[in-house]
C-alpha cells in the first residue's frame, strides 16, 4: 500500500518509517533492536523480581528503583510491536486510533520515568542529608503515596494528548517522522486547527524541564550537603550513592535534549541523526538502566549474581 493512497476528505491510516536508504537490510537491523529488546526486558524483570522476592531490599531507594524498572518495561513494550513491525515486515501501516494509543503510553511512561527521576533525587538528597531520619521520613506507606501521586499525575497530564488528537481532521499527509508515533508528530498532520495541541504540548515539555530543573537543584543542594561532611572518606562515599542515579538521568535526558537541539538548528539535516538520536531515547534507557543499577549498586549486584548460582569471591 503506497503512503498516498488517501481519500479525498480525510485519511484513516499512517504510515511510520524505518531507516531510511538502508530499507535493504531492515531485516538485519532487527537483529540488534530484538536483542535490546530481549535484554531490556530481562533486566527490568530480574530487577523487579529482586526487589520483591528479597526481604532486605524492601527500602525507599530500592521501592523507588522498581518503579524506574516498571517504567523502561513499560516504555519498551509500547513502541515494540511497530519498530518490529516495520524491521522485520516490511508492515509501515497504523490506524489512526492504534497510532494515538501508542502515542499516549509512549509518552504516560516517560512522563512516568521522568517523575521517578525526580523521587530518586529527592530519595538521595534525604539519605544525604538526614540519614538517622531518613526511615521516618521515606516510610512505606509514604513511598507508596509519592508513587501512586506521580503516576496519577502522568495520567492526568498525559491524558488530554489523545483527546484532542481524537478531535482533529486528517485528510492530506499521512507519513509519520519516526517508527513510532509521538503527539508532535500526529498533529503536525492534522489538517483542522492544532493550536490546541501545540499550546498544551509546550505546557507538557515545560513540565518535563521543571523535572530537571528539580533533580538538578537536588544535587546542587546534595553538592553542598557533601561539602559540609569533614571526612574525605565520607564524602567519597556519600557521593558513590548517587552515581547510578547520575547515569539514569544522564541516560535519558541526553537523547531528548540531543533531540531538541537537532530539531531547532539542524532542520534541514539528515533525517538520518533525527532518527537514530530518536529511536536511542527508546531504546537505550530500559537497556542501561538495569545495568548501571547490577553494577553500581553492591545489593543488586550480590543478588543477581546469588540468583544466577554465582558466589562472590
Amino acid at each position: 500500500m503506497s503512503p498516498l493512497n488517501i481519500t479525498e476528505d480525510k485519511i484513516f491510516t499512517f504510515f511510520l518509517i524505518g531507516i531510511p536508504g538502508m530499507e535493504h537490510i531492515h531485516i538485519w537491523i532487527s537483529i540488534p533492536i530484538c536483542f535490546i529488546y530481549v535484554i531490556a526486558a530481562l533486566g527490568n524483570s530480574t530487577i523487579l523480581i529482586i526487589i520483591k522476592t528479597e526481604p532486605s531490599l524492601h527500602e525507599p531507594m530500592y521501592y523507588f528503583l522498581s518503579m524506574l524498572a516498571f517504567s523502561d518495561l513499560c516504555l519498551s513494550f509500547s513502541s515494540l510491536p511497530t519498530m518490529l513491525r516495520i524491521l522485520l515486515f516490511n508492515a509501515p501501516e497504523i490506524s489512526i486510533d492504534a497510532c494515538i494509543a501508542q502515542e499516549f503510553f509512549i509518552h504516560t511512561f516517560t512522563a512516568m520515568e521522568s517523575s521517578v527521576l525526580v523521587i530518586m533525587s529527592f530519595d538521595r538528597f534525604i539519605a544525604i542529608r538526614n540519614p538517622l531520619r531518613y526511615s521516618s521520613i521515606l516510610t512505606n506507606v509514604r513511598v507508596m503515596q509519592i508513587g501512586l501521586g506521580f503516576a496519577f499525575r502522568c495520567f492526568i497530564f498525559i491524558l488530554p494528548f489523545p483527546i484532542t488528537l481524537k478531535r482533529l481532521r486528517f485528510c492530506k499527509e499521512n507519513l509519520l517522522s519516526y517508527s513510532y508515533c509521538l503527539h508532535q508528530d500526529i498533529m503536525r498532520l492534522a489538517c483542522s486547527d492544532n493550536r490546541v495541541n501545540i499550546i498544551y504540548g509546550f505546557f507538557i515539555a515545560i513540565l518535563s524541564m521543571l523535572d530537571f530543573s528539580v533533580i538538578a537543584l537536588s544535587y546542587v543542594l546534595i553538592l553542598k550537603t557533601v561539602l559540609g561532611i569533614a571526612s574525605h572518606q565520607e564524602r567519597l562515599k556519600a557521593l558513590n550513592t548517587c552515581v547510578s542515579h547520575i547515569c539514569a538521568v544522564l541516560i535519558f535526558y541526553m537523547p531528548i535534549i540531543s533531540l531538541s537541539i537537532v530539531h531547532r538548528f539542524a532542520k534541514h539535516g539528515s533525517p538520518l541523526i533525527r532518527i537514530f538520536i530518536a529511536n536511542i531515547f527508546l531504546l537505550v534507557p530500559p537497556l542501561m538502566n538495569p545495568i548501571v543499577y547490577c553494577v553500581k549498586t553492591r545489593q543488586i549486584r550480590e543478588k543477581v549474581l546469588g540468583k544466577l548460582g554465582i558466589k562472590k569471591t
